[in-house]
């Protein structure tokens, strides 16, 4: 059900390398100012930014994996295409319960949530962490808005996530676009605004709805 490799990867990167080039690195730098000595150069930061990246992407796949694993679902590799561009994907059997489907293809999202809410704890804001933070922190954001565009057009392979959600939990494709964009659009806004309580109150509350369709 992982179509990371076959839908997001190539506007992930692109859009990761957009953003450190210009407000990543102004984010970066956001807080209380370090003194010269102590601050990294602008190659580290942004070094460290795509490694965030990078590390949002393995965070995402290995809650796949370990959802296959307590499932006992065996992962593998299957080549497919995206509108004529071939990837590689990790699937998984197909024909499983419907609940251990939609908590698979599901855990690569609710891995970014609860990422998102430690990132954005009001104790330390976002705006207040290193690069490296606002890294996985952009990662998030990003999948959540190319997963919610896939969902939305019903369009890329039947292996993605968002389809093997709506399937599951018999909730139309476009729908579960919609879980995936509205905390992503209040989570972004939290980041710069985290003292906003309706924000945060929201996009836990649209988090938690869509664990609870598991229950379908």
């Amino acid at each position: 059900m992982r179509d990371w490799w076959r839908i997001s990867t190539p506007i992930i990167i692109t859009a990761l390398l957009a953003f450190t080039s210009s407000a990543g690195v102004a984010f970066a730098q956001a807080g209380t100012p370090a003194p010269a000595a102590d601050r990294p150069s602008q190659a580290k930061r942004i070094a460290l930014f795509l490694a965030g990246g990078a590390t949002g992407l393995a965070l995402h796949e290995s809650a796949h994996l370990v959802a296959d694993a307590a499932f006992g679902a065996k992962p593998g590799l299957k080549k497919v295409d995206f509108h004529g561009i071939p990837f590689f994907a990790i699937t998984h059997p197909s024909g499983l319960p419907p609940r251990k489907e939609f908590t698979i293809s599901s855990a690569g999202f609710w891995m970014q949530h609860a990422e998102n809410e430690w990132l954005l704890s009001p104790h330390r804001p976002l705006r207040d962490r290193g690069p490296f933070a606002k890294g996985v922190f952009t990662f998030n954001i990003l999948t959540s808005v190319a997963y919610a565009g896939a969902a939305f057009a019903k369009t890329g392979p039947v292996e993605r996530d968002t389809r093997g959600i709506a399937a599951s939990s018999r909730v139309d494709e476009r729908w579960i676009g919609a879980l995936l964009l509205a905390p992503a659009a209040l989570d972004a806004w939290r980041s710069f605004h985290p003292e906003s309580k309706w924000a945060a109150w929201s996009s836990r509350g649209v988090k938690i709805g869509m664990v609870v369709l598991i229950v379908r």
